[in-house]
This record gives structure tokens, sequence and C-alpha cells, in this order.
């Protein structure tokens, strides 16, 4: 008989989401011991779950790491890379729904929702002439990044009637909507929205610096990586009114300490949810699953943050 792959939860993953891939061949244990770690084929990686050289050391079977998402900022991939485990992610799953999110953060600030919410709860009709409630129709959207997430908010933006900036030093934008430089998005656009990778060029990429370029009553938008904003560069722009309003969906670290930002009347808060809607969870959970299985049956995954890993480094550790 044929001995069952493991695959063991890190972080919380609704065990209904990865049963239709996973069938009779994988045994899954959502809340696992250090026991069932230690004989793990397989890991399923929430965001938070933070995977070292030690936590690999206590896995000496994994085969397997798969990211419910992109982001591997808690994954030592090296580490993983030199024991030749692939570290499964999924790109395209929350595509659509992190856009969704983009725009719903940028519609709520430029409509100003939460101030007009209060004054008709409180009976200020009368001031409703005073508030200035804005337009994506006509106005600039500076997106950068413009992976998959980034060119999805382009489509989502212009049918608003929004023209499209975008700016991406890793994977350069089409040269219709192309700017320069950072410094041209900023100063030509009335939301900038962020898509990049966080890296050590890219961290605190929002600083005052950039800040001083953005035209005065910009509204900004994070649903990438919480370290590409300096949460007091972006507070001080708010309050000068250099900035408009914030939307933040990710944080540095998550889930955040409080800070004086979070209080202002023009933010709008999210606990890092924008990619994880209903369809969205469901298709990112059962890509996840589907990287596991194509790992332990020896095809390779449909993407991987380590694509310098390899099947005989595999079979050279198990050995």
């Amino acid at each position: 008989m044929v001995e069952r792959s493991v695959a063991v939860a890190l972080g919380t993953v609704d065990p209904a989401l990865v049963a239709g891939v996973f069938g009779d061949d994988v045994i899954f244990v959502p809340d696992p011991t250090s026991e069932d770690i230690a004989r793990a084929d397989a890991a399923i990686v929430r965001a938070d779950a933070v995977i070292d050289s030690a936590f690999l050391d206590r896995a000496p079977r994994l085969r397997v790491l798969a990211r419910t998402g992109v982001g591997v900022d808690h994954i030592d991939v090296s580490a993983a890379t030199a024991r030749g485990i692939p570290v499964v992610i999924t790109p395209g799953s929350g595509t659509r729904a992190v856009a969704e999110g983009v725009l719903a953060l940028a519609l709520h600030l430029v409509k100003r929702l939460a101030l007009l919410t209060e004054m008709v709860r409180n009976g200020r009709w009368a001031e409703r002439s005073h508030v200035p409630v804005g337009d994506l129709d006509g106005a600039t959207i500076g997106i950068v990044g413009y992976g998959r997430i980034g060119r999805r908010v382009g489509e989502l933006a212009t049918a608003f009637g929004t023209r499209v900036l975008a700016y991406d030093p890793f994977n350069p934008p089409p040269a219709n909507v192309a700017a320069d430089d950072l410094v041209m998005l900023a100063s030509a656009s009335d939301v900038v929205t962020l898509h990049l990778p966080l890296t050590e060029q890219t961290h605190h990429l929002v600083d005052e610096a950039f800040l001083h370029h953005v035209r005065r009553g910009t509204i900004l938008i994070n649903c990438g990586r919480g370290g590409l904003v300096d949460l007091g560069a972006v507070h001080a722009a708010l309050e000068s009114g250099r900035l408009a309003g914030v939307g933040l969906d990710v944080f540095d670290p998550e889930p955040p300490q409080h800070h004086p930002l979070f209080d202002h009347p023009h933010v709008v808060l999210a606990p890092h949810l924008m990619g994880l809607t209903r369809r969205a969870t469901a298709a990112t959970f059962a890509d996840a699953a589907r990287g596991v299985v194509d790992v332990l049956a020896g095809r390779s995954p449909a993407a991987v943050a380590n694509p310098d890993w390899t099947e005989s480094r595999v079979a050279s550790h198990r050995l």
C-alpha cells in the first residue's frame, strides 16, 4: 500500500478549500503539532507564517511550500532553495479582487463617503455643499508596478474614464501608458496606487522626497506591500493637505502597531483582505493545493518564487 503524503497548514486554512484538490492522495492537517510538521511532505503557508532555516530543520521531509498569495517576505527562500524545496506562489488567483479593492478604496476617498455618511447620520445635511466630492472620470491614476494587478487596475480605471500612467522598474509598461520616471508619475497623478514587490530598492519608496513631487490633493492607495510607504512621511503629507486621502490594505509589520495616521478622518484601512474575497480565496487555496500536488507527483508547479530550485536537489536531499 502506497503511503499517503502529508500536507500541513501554516496559518488558518479551511480544509474544504483544499479537499477537492488533495482528494484521497494527501492527508491534510489544518492544525499541526510539532510531530505533524516533522513528518510533513508539504505545507500551505499563509502570509503571517515565518519560514526560516530553523523551521526547515524541524521539517526534514518537506518537499514543497505553497504560499496562498505571492508575498514571500516571511519565507527564507534561499534556505528553501538550498534544500531543493520549491516555494509555490499563486499570482493570478487574487488579481481581480485586489484590483477591485484598489478602486473601492479610491472611490471611498475621492467621493468622501465616510464624511458624507457622518453628515447624514448626524443631521448635518445643510453642510453638504461644503464637501469637495471628486471624480475618477477625467482624473489620472498613477500605477507604480505594472504586473498582473497593476494592469487590471488600469483596465478598471479606464472604464471610469480615468487616464492611466504607469511606472515599473522591473517590467517596463507599454509606451502608451509609461511614465518616464517616478517624479513624472507623482506630479501628474490624482491617484497613486502601489503594486511593486518589497525589496531593498523599493523599501519606503513613498517617502518625504517622493511626496514632495505629488500634486496637492492626491489620493494614495497601497494594496502592495506595507514597507513600500513611510507612514510618518505619509501622515505629514496628509496633515499638510498635499495628500487628500490614504487607503491602506497592507502594513509593515502585520498586524501593525497603532500609528497616528490611522486616526485621520481621510484614511481608510483594511486588514490585508482586498485579495481575499470569497471567490479569490477559494481560487488561491485551490491553486496552492494544486502546486503541492504537482510537486509531490513530480510535475513542475505553475509558478514559484525560486525558479532555480530543481528536482535533482530534492532527490539528493532525500538520499
